[in-house]
């Protein structure tokens, strides 16, 4: 009978730490094929290939806030003993998504000699900016702080994200040692410092002529951009682009208002002779990674982008 009681004691803690939080699942893969399917009856869903070099790890903690657990899942090639990193951060308009959605793009990207971490992070229901990027960059720390256990590199990080989870790595890539950009209350001994930024299809200014940012950003940002013109600012990787910003590629589909602010920000990397890429792939919609044959496109820039970068 007591174990009954603790059984359910234990049961009841989980389901009140789960409901403290509503979650938004509209945004899938398969709601998104569903969507697309008509206009682009040639797409199949990308699948997972398996590679026997690649150990999985999945769900692990990374952070614990009061009962809430963060988790990031860990695909590493296992023939090195040090392979240069890429963190992954889905999209999902800060809202929706959740780290799953990286898997397949993970397991490519690691059977070519990486560590790939896709990462869970407080969406804008649970938590508003920043916290999302507070939790990536404290999964950056963790991975550094496990090196050996993961077969990483700490000084060759990359963070790859997608949509909006390609605006918080933009962010987080040219917020490099800003401590406004720091979760002090995160112990750890290394550095959330990034070397390199995949951006795909992820804005780089939330108020731009390019932009058509709205709803999804304000209630992420606190605010419209009159009630909060700060946050709108701050959240732009463009407002701190400069000299310290590592190397980019942008990998963008054939909708402009997915890359708003790209051509300003490479103008200032330009300025600092920062090397970067631009990758349009044509005729694609917005979401394109999820499918074939854009996904084999997509790799055919990212991985050659890591090699140059990296090895």
């Amino acid at each position: 009978m007591k174990n009954k009681i603790v059984f359910l004691l234990l049961l009841l803690n989980a389901v009140t730490a789960q409901s403290q939080y509503s979650i938004d699942t509209s945004y899938t893969v398969k709601s998104t094929y569903a969507k697309l399917i008509k206009k682009y009856p040639f797409i199949a869903i990308a699948n997972e290939k398996k590679d026997k070099n690649v150990n999985q790890i999945q769900d692990l903690v990374y952070n614990q806030i009061e009962n809430r657990a963060l988790h990031l899942d860990a695909y590493f090639y296992s023939q090195k003993k040090a392979n240069p990193a890429v963190i992954m951060i889905h999209g999902g308009g800060w809202r929706s998504g959740n780290k799953n959605q990286m898997r397949v793009m993970a397991q490519e990207i690691a059977s070519k000699g990486y560590s790939c971490f896709p990462v869970e992070y407080r969406l804008s229901l649970e938590a508003k900016y920043p916290d999302a990027v507070f939790d990536v960059k404290n999964a950056i720390k963790f991975i550094k702080d496990n090196a050996k256990k993961f077969h990483v590199d700490p000084n060759k990080i990359a963070v790859l994200g997608c949509s909006s989870g390609g605006q918080m790595a933009a962010l987080i890539g040219t917020t490099n040692n800003n401590p406004a950009f720091e979760d002090s209350s995160f112990k750890s001994k290394s550095s959330s410092k990034v070397n390199a930024i995949i951006d795909v299809d992820g804005i780089l200014a939330f108020k731009h002529p390019e932009s058509q940012e709205g709803e999804m950003a304000s209630f992420w940002l606190k605010g419209t951009y009159e009630d909060n013109p700060e946050n709108w600012k701050n959240a732009s990787a463009l407002t701190h682009t400069d000299k310290n910003t590592p190397p980019v590629l942008f990998i963008n589909s054939s909708f402009d208002r997915f890359h708003a602010g790209r051509n300003d920000m490479i103008a200032i990397l330009n300025q600092y002779k920062i090397y970067s890429e631009v990758k349009t792939i044509k005729d694609s919609p917005h979401s394109f990674w999820f499918f074939e044959p854009w996904f084999d496109e997509m790799n055919s820039y990212t991985i050659p982008f890591l090699d140059k970068i990296f090895k």
